[in-house]
């Protein structure tokens, strides 16, 4: 490609959701209420994590480690779109344009991984209940998340800064924020090795972690299905139905987005997976973990009883 058909883009024009004025209105409303509904849910879930000595357990401190997961990602993209609900000219800096894309790429495949440890940790607390504190104490803990936010970031967020193409002189995204398939779209060189470093990462991201989550969760059955007592079998199973809702909501829609070939997507069911998972996901996995998880319910009625005590 000719160097005179390069340019320097500092502005990016994001088309969004083609809707009439008063829908984009309806639907600044709905996602401000979501967006809110997001960040009451998961600093609630920080703060009982951090406040309740009962929830001082690897299980929730991955849990933790989720949730401002959840808080950074929606945020980097949802307070942008929202603005762009309420104007006519929806655009964006180039600067953060490329934050959005790296912060989503990067916050995205760390959730994969997260559920995965998460997993092995269900694993080891359900097949080996005598050796859990042993196996999954402190340090251990906090040398997994790291490992997770530091190997996330080194395959998925480096090889995009290597692999940093050019852009052609347009510089409208059919999409409503920054994502790396919409972005490859604006490319002007061939795009083979970026799709398949993406295609490749996808695997790294996706489908390894997803293969431990059905490994632990197969050791877990097995195990599950040994015990004598019923109660003992439903009390198990209690224990991983929440972080299996959470597993298959997001991966269903991550593999949807990731691992498909630019000929098999459209904008427009790219942009309704994203707003699954950049949206939907980091509203629902507090609420889901809240609702069917006895332990954090447990640990929100023992923090507002010692508010209301505080408070006579």
């Amino acid at each position: 490609m000719e160097m005179e058909n390069i340019t320097v883009i500092t502005e990016f024009v994001l088309l969004g959701f083609p809707l009439s004025p008063l829908a984009e209105v309806f639907l600044f409303i709905i996602f401000l209420v979501i967006y809110a509904v997001t960040l009451i849910g998961n600093i609630a879930v920080i703060t009982l994590t951090s406040l309740d000595p009962h929830l001082q357990m690897p299980m929730y401190f991955f849990l933790c480690n989720l949730a401002v997961l959840n808080i950074i990602c929606t945020s980097a993209v949802v307070p942008k779109m929202l603005m762009n609900f309420l104007v006519t000219r929806k655009s964006i800096s180039a600067k953060l344009c490329e934050a959005q894309m790296y912060i989503t790429l990067f916050l995205g495949a760390a959730e994969c991984i997260f559920l995965a440890v998460m997993a092995i940790d269900r694993y080891v607390a359900i097949c080996h209940p005598l050796r859990y504190s042993v196996l999954m104490n402190k340090s251990v803990c906090i040398g997994m998340a790291a490992g997770s936010w530091l190997s996330t970031f080194l395959g998925s967020v480096v090889p995009l800064i290597v692999l940093k193409l050019p852009l052609c002189g347009s510089n409208v995204i059919d999409h409503y924020f920054c994502e790396v398939p919409a972005m490859l779209q604006l490319v002007c060189a061939d795009t083979s090795v970026s799709e398949s470093a993406m295609y490749m990462g996808g695997i790294a991201t996706e489908i390894i972690p997803f293969l431990l989550i059905v490994l632990s969760y197969i050791r877990i059955i097995i195990a599950i299905l040994r015990l004598a007592s019923a109660d003992s079998r439903q009390k198990a199973f209690s224990t991983c139905s929440a972080h299996l809702t959470v597993v298959t909501i997001f991966y269903t829609t991550a593999m949807l987005m990731y691992m498909r070939s630019k000929g098999q997507r459209t904008p427009e069911e790219d942009k309704a997976i994203s707003v699954f998972y950049t949206i939907i996901n980091p509203m629902l996995n507090p609420i889901i973990y809240s609702l069917r998880n006895k332990d954090v319910k447990e640990a929100l009625m023992r923090v507002l009883g010692r508010s209301k005590m505080a408070e006579v």
